[in-house]
């Protein structure tokens, strides 16, 4: 059992920003053997919670995507078919074997192929399994969860019950694209991450990359807080792309986040282009400059001119 001490210096070691509530929440599932679930937006770093919790306690990480259709063949196991028929026309040709040894064989571990949840309870050392966006998978994939996660077992129709041979730390991650049954969410722990403040987007920035600017640094943490709050913005920007965005300005050589730097590197921190046009909200007022006829607003005037600070022509 790790301590608290070695989780936060296990944490830091991995670059990771964490609070006392990440800290508790971790250890109180680790020791009571409780599933951890994570909700919040798309791009708060979920998914990463997993990730660096598997390399700070060692252990292998088993991942799960979900998805609408999910069933257990491809989460839980499946039988090799093809191997399975080999057998049956050798032991046909060999006409040595019962009909009931031959049943038996087929059904054994050489003919089982582990899928992420079966793979998680019969590791030899106790692993990560994280369940990932769980709310894009149906209803009935996530009640045929609850077995797993109250009893740390499995039951293979075909063998039997399977009881786990190390208890893996489960996290479960949901963008809330759909509401989970209360069932599921007494099982778990529970996290909610928002986006980060400024301070802990800066904290992250210079975590991750120790030599990063400053100055630059606080720009860009402040710029991304900015779309965030942009209600026009339909992807809202996510931490690994507030990563890339800064990646990319100090490949450039860019310090400063002026109009050109915004125009060049725009497409790192914002995905689609709708959104792209909205990149001129971080510009102060009068940042055009003299030539444009928008005032330094942002707007064009009925001459229908180009405006650099937003980046395309306006149409009256």
């Amino acid at each position: 059992m790790i301590s608290e001490n070695e989780l936060r210096a296990g944490l830091d070691r991995a670059a990771y920003v964490y609070d006392d509530i990440l800290i508790s929440t971790v250890l109180v599932a680790l020791k009571l053997g409780r599933p951890i679930l994570i909700e919040g937006a798309a791009g708060v770093g979920k998914t990463e919670v997993a990730k660096v919790l598997a390399e700070v306690l060692e252990r292998p990480l088993i991942r799960l995507q979900c998805y609408e259709g999910l069933d257990e063949s491809k989460a839980l196991y499946e039988w090799n078919y093809q191997k399975q028929l080999l057998a049956i026309q050798v032991s046909m040709n060999r006409k040595e074997d019962t009909d009931d040894d031959l049943t038996r064989s087929l059904f054994s571990d050489e003919y089982l192929l582990e899928r992420p949840l079966l793979a998680s309870i019969r590791s030899e050392e106790p692993a990560v399994l994280l369940i990932d966006e769980i709310d894009k998978a149906d209803e009935e994939f996530e009640a045929f969860l609850l077995e797993l996660l109250s009893e740390m077992q499995i039951t293979i129709p075909e063998i039997g019950t399977v009881k786990s041979k190390t208890t893996p730390l489960v996290i479960l991650t949901s963008n809330r694209a759909r509401p989970l049954s209360e069932a599921l969410r007494r099982r778990c722990a529970y996290l909610y991450l928002a986006y980060p403040s400024v301070e802990k987007e800066l904290a992250i920035l210079t975590r991750k990359m120790p030599n990063i600017d400053a100055q630059l640094a606080l720009s860009v943490a402040e710029a991304v807080h900015t779309l965030r709050a942009n209600d026009a913005i339909l992807k809202k920007p996510s931490i690994a792309e507030t990563l890339d965005w800064a990646a990319a300005l100090e490949a450039l050589g860019i310090t400063e986040l002026d109009r050109d730097a915004l125009e060049q590197t725009k497409g790192f921190v914002l995905k689609n282009n709708e959104d792209l046009d909205e990149i001129h909200t971080l510009l102060p007022e009068g940042d055009c400059g003299e030539d444009c006829d928008c005032g330094g607003h942002g707007e064009a005037g009925h001459d229908q001119s180009h405006c650099a600070h937003h980046g395309h022509h306006h149409h009256a």
